[in-house]
C-alpha cells in the first residue's frame, strides 16, 4: 500500500547493522507523522520493520528516487558510498547519518536522529555539491572501460609478491616512474579516505583540486601532488609486469591488463550533499580524528546553530 503525498524522501539502510535497523524504524515513523512519504528497496523493506505506508521500490535504478526530494542514509562509510552511487545518478541531495566509525561524509550521527527528522520536515537544509572525477581506462588506444568516483580512484598492484611499475603523468606530460603499491586519484572529498591513509594532504572540501598521491614508491621522489581541478591525471601501467586492478570509491573494480593507462578528470556530475549544520570543516576534522587541542587560547567559539 502507498499513500499519494505531496513530499517523498527516498530511504538507504545498512541491514546488516542492529543500529540502522532501530534508526530506520525511528526516521521512518518520524517522517510520516508528518504526512511526508517514505520509499525503500524492497529488497531491504523485509530486513526492516516498516508500516504498510511505505512505498516499496524492485530495482534500484536512478528512476527509483523519481520525485523524491531526499535521500537519507543510514550506515558507515560503505553505505554512504553507495548512496552517493544513487545520489550522483538521480541529482536528489543525499543527507547521511553516521552508524560507522568515521563517516566524514555523514551530515549527523545516531544520536540526532529526532533534530534529522525535524530539519527534514521543516526543510531546514542546505545543499553543497561535492566534485567527482571520471575515470577513462585505455589500452592500445582504445578505451576499455569508463567510471567515476566521489572519493577516489585507486590504481593498484592485484598481488602481494610484486609491484606495480607506473609512470606518471600530469596534463599530458610525464612526472616521474616507480615500483610501488599504487596510487591514489583523488577529489578533495577522498582527501581524508583512502589518500589520508597513503600520506596525502587533508584538503578543505571548498577547495577545488585534484590530488595524486603514490602508495609505498620505491623512489626518492614519491610526495603526494596536488593540481588544478582542470589537469587530467594519467597512470601507465608498464606493459612487462603483472596485471594491477583499478578500484573506484573501494566499491567498483576492474583489472588493469600490462601497458594499460588511467585517466582521471573532474567529473562531468557532482554529488549533491544535504547540509544541517554551519559548523567549519576545521572542527568536523577535530571531532572526526579526535585531535588533540588542550591548551588552544584563540577566539571563543561561537555556535552558528
Amino acid at each position: 500500500m502507498t499513500q499519494n503525498l505531496a513530499r517523498t524522501v527516498f530511504l538507504l539502510a545498512h541491514t546488516g547493522r542492529p543500529a540502522a535497523i532501530r534508526s530506520a524504524e525511528l526516521v521512518v515513523k518520524g517522517l510520516l507523522r508528518h504526512d511526508i512519504g517514505v520509499r525503500v528497496l524492497e529488497e531491504e523493506a523485509c530486513d526492516l520493520p516498516l508500516p504498510e505506508e511505505v512505498e516499496l521500490v524492485k530495482e534500484a535504478t536512478p528512476d527509483c528516487l523519481d520525485g523524491c526530494e531526499l535521500l537519507i542514509v543510514l550506515g558507515g562509510d560503505g553505505t554512504l558510498l553507495r548512496g552517493a552511487e544513487f545520489a550522483r545518478a538521480s541529482g536528489v541531495p543525499m543527507l547521511g547519518v553516521n552508524l560507522g566509525r568515521v563517516g566524514f561524509l555523514a551530515e549527523a550521527e545516531r544520536d540526532d536522529l529526532d533534530r534529522v527528522v525535524d530539519r527534514v520536515v521543516a526543510r531546514s537544509y542546505e545543499v553543497e555539491e561535492r566534485m567527482t572525477v571520471d575515470v577513462v581506462v585505455h589500452r592500445n588506444g582504445d578505451i576499455v572501460h569508463t567510471d567515476w568516483a566521489l572519493n577516489e580512484a585507486a590504481v593498484q598492484k592485484a598481488g602481494a609478491e610484486k609491484l606495480l611499475e607506473v609512470v606518471l603523468e600530469i596534463d599530458g606530460r610525464p612526472v616521474t616512474g616507480f615500483g610501488c603499491d599504487g596510487v591514489v586519484l583523488s577529489t578533495p572529498t577522498g582527501s581524508t579516505a583512502y589518500a589520508f591513509s597513503a600520506g596525502g594532504p587533508v584538503v578543505w572540501p571548498e577547495v577545488e583540486a585534484l590530488l595524486m598521491v603514490p602508495i609505498s614508491a620505491h623512489a626518492l621522489f614519491a610526495k603526494p601532488l596536488v593540481t588544478s581541478p582542470d589537469s587530467v591525471l594519467a597512470v601507465e601501467v608498464l606493459p612487462h609486469i603483472p596485471p594491477g586492478v583499478l578500484w573506484c570509491d573501494g566499491r567498483r573494480t576492474v583489472e588493469l591488463p600490462p601497458g594499460a593507462r588511467v585517466e582521471v578528470r573532474r567529473g562531468a556530475v557532482p554529488v549533491r550533499l544535504a547540509r544541517l549544520h554551519h559548523s567549519s570543516f576545521t572542527d568536523r576534522l577535530v571531532a572526526k580524528f579526535a585531535l588533540p587541542t588542550t591548551g588552544w587560547r584563540g577566539a571563543p567559539h561561537h555556535s552558528t546553530e
